[in-house]
């Protein structure tokens, strides 16, 4: 299959004003887009962001390269990317859009697409795009231009979708929970949702400006939601990401609980109700401890590439529900065709009130080996992946270990990043090890 040139593991993402992430792109992708999916005949698309601020030059943009396609927009502010998904198959609009660089910092945005039953593009129709991207842009007759309107209840009906993941004769009421928005998409959903479920609610990163979003909070950066859970005495914390896709939990003890735990919980009671359906997929980054955890409860685990939507492909492959990432992409397919952070926190609370159980019983089951992941950029260098120097580093550390632990070395999809993994049994010789990697990347530059 033909190379993406636009198109990463989640849609299209860079730094604003710079390479991929420019208005005149947004126009075109806009158009094209709108000439590949529009199938269904509603001839409609919605279009969601999060609250940085170059999202109000993107949506301009790609409005109007929608409209030039003949397409109708259905604008909805700063929404979650999850719910992007859910209102576009409500209204059975051709598409989703969403705006949005998730975990990124303010100054870079991406662009995501949705099918009309709210499920990601998967490549073939992303190289439709990029093909049509190489044409000059064109305009339907001006009777068939589209038009733009807003929904002005999409919170509200949101906010209504994710309360009803909770079991209807179950409240919140009691416990105490502390909710990090990121000053992100979530920022006037999470904390609504939680509410209204009976919780008592501690909001910290509700206070978007554009500028602020995953600075120092969310589901990235989560010291600051161990320690007000702390200060307040709260139950138990959930920190989402900019685009609410992500979950990280925190226990009454200041303990983060990551995807790979939260995996285990649902995948636990799923078991224990009797509606698990085959096993569960993690990625090439989830936790040894997840794979042994649920080797011990006689559930299958198969790992898929990093990213949610290979998650999501092997999912379908094998007809299983639960699968995602350690860091915390949730998906369950009886809840949503997408990652969701504030259903996934509803599922996991959901376990909680069902086994009359705090967060920290639900992880009891479940030993993470020690990981370490360095981060190491590479910009200007040689590949790293295909340095000499590099991969020696990893074959010695691979040595090391031997059969306790393992290395993996990936590039990001979205940034000009090494992320060098290394996993084992004692914490301060995989810390050393992964930094010995990092070092070698380092020296390339």
């Amino acid at each position: 299959m033909k190379q993406r040139q636009f198109f990463g593991t989640d849609g299209i993402r860079g730094k604003v004003g710079a390479g991929k992430m420019t208005p005149e792109l947004a126009l075109k992708l806009g158009w094209a887009a709108g000439r590949v999916l529009s199938r269904t005949g509603t001839h409609k698309v919605i279009i969601g962001k999060d609250t940085r601020i170059s999202g109000y030059l993107f949506e301009s943009a790609l409005e109007a390269g929608l409209s030039a396609a003949g397409l109708d927009v259905m604008l909805i502010g700063p929404m979650p990317t999850p719910a992007v998904a859910y209102l576009t198959r409500t209204f059975r609009a051709e598409a989703g859009i969403v705006i949005s660089a998730s975990h990124n910092p303010y100054y870079d945005n991406g662009i995501k697409f949705f099918y009309t039953d709210g499920s990601k593009l998967d490549d073939a129709v992303e190289l439709e795009i990029e093909a049509e991207l190489e044409k000059p842009l064109t305009c339907v007759e001006s009777h068939l231009l589209g038009k733009v309107s807003r929904i002005d209840d999409a919170a509200g009906r949101y906010i209504e979708y994710c309360k009803s993941h909770f079991p209807a004769e179950q409240t919140l009421s009691g416990l105490k929970i502390v909710v990090d928005c990121a000053h992100g998409a979530t920022y006037h959903i999470a904390p609504s949702v939680f509410k209204e479920l009976g919780a008592e609610v501690v909001a910290i990163g509700d206070k978007p400006n554009g500028l602020n979003i995953n600075d120092n909070v969310g589901a990235t950066s989560t010291a600051k939601i161990c320690e007000t859970v702390l200060a307040e005495n709260a139950d138990l914390g959930i920190a989402l990401d900019g685009d609410g896709d992500r979950i990280m939990m925190v226990n009454r003890h200041g303990r983060v609980i990551d995807g790979d735990e939260i995996l285990y919980i649902l995948a636990c009671d799923a078991q224990k109700r009797g509606v698990l359906r085959g096993g569960v997929v993690g990625t090439l980054m989830s936790n040894l401890g997840l794979d042994l955890a649920l080797q011990a409860l006689d559930i299958p685990f198969v790992r898929s590439k990093v990213g949610d939507r290979y998650v999501m492909e092997l999912l379908k492959e094998h007809d299983w529900r639960i699968g995602g990432e350690n860091s915390g992409h949730i998906l369950n397919l009886d809840h949503g065709t997408t990652g969701d952070g504030i259903v996934a926190g509803i599922l996991v609370l959901a376990a909680m009130r069902r086994q009359n159980a705090n967060l920290e019983d639900l992880t009891v089951g479940i030993t993470m080996l020690p990981q370490v992941l360095v981060n190491v950029r590479f910009e200007g260098a040689d590949d790293p992946l295909t340095s000499a120097e590099v991969l020696a580093a990893k074959v010695e550390v691979e040595q090391k270990l031997g059969a306790r632990g393992r290395v993996l070395l990936r590039k990001s999809g979205t940034e000009p990043l090494l992320r060098v993994m290394v996993e084992g049994d004692d914490e301060n010789d995989v810390t050393q090890f992964a930094n010995d990697i990092a070092d070698a990347v380092r020296n390339l530059v």
